[in-house]
């Protein structure tokens, strides 16, 4: 289907594109919320900076496509590829991502406040932030994600479930190229979470819940651990770990 014939339907009350093909066509700054693209290929194509507000996504192919700045707040994207996406910038608060892939997208400067992206893959994803966002991943769902490899330096996650994530080798320090701020996992759940050999250094993990978790060969140096969980169950007193 041309896209003419697409946003003409859209205009005339038709909502259901589910299984179209949408192959490497340009979307860019179209207003589509709530539309039905369930199992649609989108690879390589064009949606930056357009409405996707309440779409549903679910198991749709979007591999390789750039789709920053983009609106795609309550949408369905689960199951949906998202292999080698640009998301920069995009706004995904309360967007559904469970069991997305997304190895080695870009969601540098992403609102992902309060987004479900539990059982996702996140391999090598870029989680850092843009030059004036930093990527806000508060209160998200992350649990039973694979993050190994991935790039949070100065991300916000306060209060974002990790329980069971796999974070082998992330980078969760801060970027002082990049941004400023700390990562920023104060009351994060970490609880059995995979931190070996992770870059932790100088993260803000206050009261976060680390019961369980593999710290081994985590950098830690620098962190400000007050008032968290430790692996064993005790509650870490010292302001800053300094091994």
């Amino acid at each position: 289907m041309k896209i003419d014939q697409l946003l003409n339907k859209y205009d005339l009350g038709e909502r259901n594109f589910q299984s179209i093909c949408l192959r490497e066509v340009d979307l860019t700054e179209v207003n589509l919320p709530k539309i039905n693209f369930e199992s649609a290929d989108i690879r390589q194509s064009r949606l930056g900076k357009s409405n996707f507000n309440g779409a549903i996504l679910k198991q749709a192919d979007l591999s390789e496509s750039i789709i920053w700045g983009t609106n795609l707040e309550n949408t369905n994207l689960s199951k949906a590829i998202l292999r080698d996406t640009d998301l920069s910038g995009a706004e995904l608060t309360n967007a559904d991502l469970t069991n997305a892939y997304l190895s080695k997208a870009s969601l540098c400067g992403a609102n992902l406040a309060k987004a479900n992206l539990s059982h996702a893959v996140l391999y090598e994803v870029d989680l850092r932030p843009l030059s004036n966002r930093r990527t806000n991943l508060g209160r998200a769902n992350l649990s039973s994600t694979d993050l190994s490899y991935a790039k949070l330096s100065s991300a916000l996650l306060f209060r974002a479930n990790l329980s069971g994530a796999k974070l082998c080798r992330a980078e969760l320090n801060q970027d002082p190229y990049k941004f400023p701020f700390l990562t920023d996992l104060t009351e994060a759940n970490l609880q059995g979470a995979d931190l070996s050999y992770a870059d932790l250094g100088n993260a803000i993990l206050v009261n976060a819940n680390l019961k369980n978790a593999d710290l081994t060969g985590t950098n830690l140096k620098g962190a400000n651990l007050q008032g968290a969980i430790m692996p064993d169950g005790n509650t870490y007193k010292s302001l800053n770990f300094n091994k």
